[in-house]
C-alpha cells in the first residue's frame, strides 16, 4: 500500500519536505462543469447579468483561486506560478458550462491543487453571479486531467 505523504510516522499531519527535490517545469490541467437552467445559460455570454461579465469575472476568480491555493488548502506549499490559463466551453444543447484550467511553474512540487482550486473558484463564481436567476445550478465532475513534471513524470486521466 502506498504511504500517504502528508502524515509522519506517528500519523501526525505535516507539510511534505521538498528541500531535496529537483526543480522541474510542472504543469497540471483540471476541468469541471456547471449545469445551468436555459435562462441562466443565456446570461453567460451576453453580459446580460446584472452583475456584469460573468465569464470575465469567473476567469479572474479562477486565476486568483490558483494563486491563493496555499492559503485555502492547509498543507500546500506556496508556489510561484508561471502560468494560469482559463478556458470556457459553453454547451448550449445541455445548458452546461465547462471550464479547463492549466497551471504551470518551475519548482519542486506540482501544481495539481492550484489547477483544481482554480476550477472550483471559477465555477463557484459563475454560481454566485447567476444565483438570482437559478439557485438549482449544479457543479460537478471537477477532476485532474493531466499532470507532468517531477520524479513521477507524466500522468493522464483515462477518458
Amino acid at each position: 500500500m502506498t504511504k500517504l505523504t502528508h502524515f509522519d510516522d506517528a500519523g501526525q499531519a505535516h507539510m511534505v519536505d521538498i528541500a531535496e527535490k529537483q526543480e522541474t517545469k510542472r504543469q497540471a490541467i483540471a476541468t469541471g462543469t456547471i449545469q445551468l437552467s436555459p435562462e441562466a445559460f443565456k446570461l453567460l455570454g451576453h453580459n446580460a447579468s446584472k452583475k456584469g461579465d460573468v465569464l470575465g469575472i469567473a476567469r479572474i476568480a479562477a486565476i486568483q483561486g490558483a494563486k491563493q491555493t496555499s492559503t485555502l488548502i492547509p498543507l500546500c506549499h506556496p508556489l510561484a506560478l508561471t502560468k494560469v490559463s482559463v478556458e470556457f466551453e459553453p454547451d448550449e444543447a445541455s445548458s452546461c458550462l465547462h471550464i479547463q484550467v492549466t497551471t504551470e511553474t518551475v519548482g519542486k512540487t506540482g501544481v495539481e491543487m492550484e489547477a483544481l482550486t482554480a476550477v472550483s473558484a471559477g465555477l463557484l463564481t459563475v454560481y454566485d453571479m447567476l444565483k438570482a436567476v437559478d439557485k438549482s445550478m449544479e457543479i460537478h465532475n471537477i477532476r485532474l486531467l493531466k499532470k507532468q513534471g517531477g520524479k513521477s513524470g507524466l500522468w493522464q486521466a483515462n477518458t
